[in-house]
């Protein structure tokens, strides 16, 4: 599949400028009607049984153009580091919004077809149900910490031998601050057990910001700059505690540079309570 934004990197045009209408509209309501417009289109597709890998990047891609739209200034390096890993890969990135969920896909799936962890609730949500059916993905219950684990362990091993990017993002929750102590291992876990490539990923996208009652519907735009960062391939045949170090340290020197806090301590060896968790659904 032909990439959607060329190797090795994609940056929004200095010069661009938004169609009149969306320049008139308040930012918000330019950008969630962006999203709306997203959903919708997933959910026609998926009705038709047609929302498949090729839809979803279309998607995704559509998002970012549209968010472009709203004011988001798109930053994207590294579009290529995945072209170099034969079969599957483990993408191990920060969590900060939702924002990430609806850009990674056309990033990724000119390469490998992707892969979440969600909730299993979403699989047979009213509005999500039928979208989150038709995609690969690894379910977990959020309510069984060790049934959770084991899915994540044997569900991300089963679609790293079909070839998929698993996307991992160890914090669970979404931070604008990168918290090292509360970033697991589960990631490098299942690289090492599948014997996949690693491939870390920077994130800052609070753009999109996290809201207070509904975490989904947060302020947008307080930080225009949207940042994705690739990391070289890690192999797995590094010892754990080194190639966690190295995703760790790159998420770090990343966000560092883009002005994003870092608190905490040491990385945690334990699985959160959910593992690497999605929880809100890819466009």
């Amino acid at each position: 599949m032909k990439p959607y934004f060329a190797p090795p990197e994609y940056h929004t045009p200095a010069d661009y400028r938004a169609p009149l209408l969306h320049r008139l509209l308040p930012r918000a309501v330019s950008f969630y009607s962006g999203v709306l417009r997203c959903i919708v289109r997933a959910q026609y597709y998926a009705a038709r049984g047609r929302f498949d890998q090729t839809e979803l990047g279309n998607t995704s891609a559509l998002a970012i153009r549209l968010f472009e739209r709203s004011g988001a200034r798109f930053h994207i390096t590294g579009l290529d580091q995945l072209a170099t890993v034969p079969g599957g890969a483990v993408i191990i990135g920060n969590h900060m919004s939702s924002l990430e969920t609806f850009a990674l896909p056309c990033l990724v799936i000119p390469w490998k077809p992707i892969c979440f962890v969600i909730k299993d609730s979403l699989l047979r949500h009213p509005l999500f149900g039928a979208i989150m059916r038709a995609q690969t993905t690894v379910a977990v219950s959020r309510t069984n910490p060790r049934e959770d684990l084991a899915a994540v362990l044997h569900g991300g091993e089963r679609v790293l031998r079909d070839g998929c990017a698993f996307c991992l993002f160890p914090q669970s929750t979404r931070h604008v601050a990168f918290d090292e102590g509360k970033f697991n291992t589960l990631g490098v876990k299942v690289a090492r057990r599948a014997g996949a490539m690693v491939v870390p990923v920077a994130l800052r996208t609070d753009y999109w910001g996290n809201g207070r009652l509904i975490k989904d519907m947060g302020p947008v735009g307080r930080c225009r700059d949207v940042h994705i960062a690739f990391g070289a391939p890690l192999s797995p045949e590094l010892p754990q505690a080194e190639l966690h170090g190295r995703v760790v340290a790159f998420i770090r020197d990343r966000l560092a540079g883009w002005g994003v806090p870092t608190v905490g301590g040491a990385a945690a060896e334990r699985p959160p309570a959910t593992p690497g968790a999605a929880p809100e659904p890819p466009p």
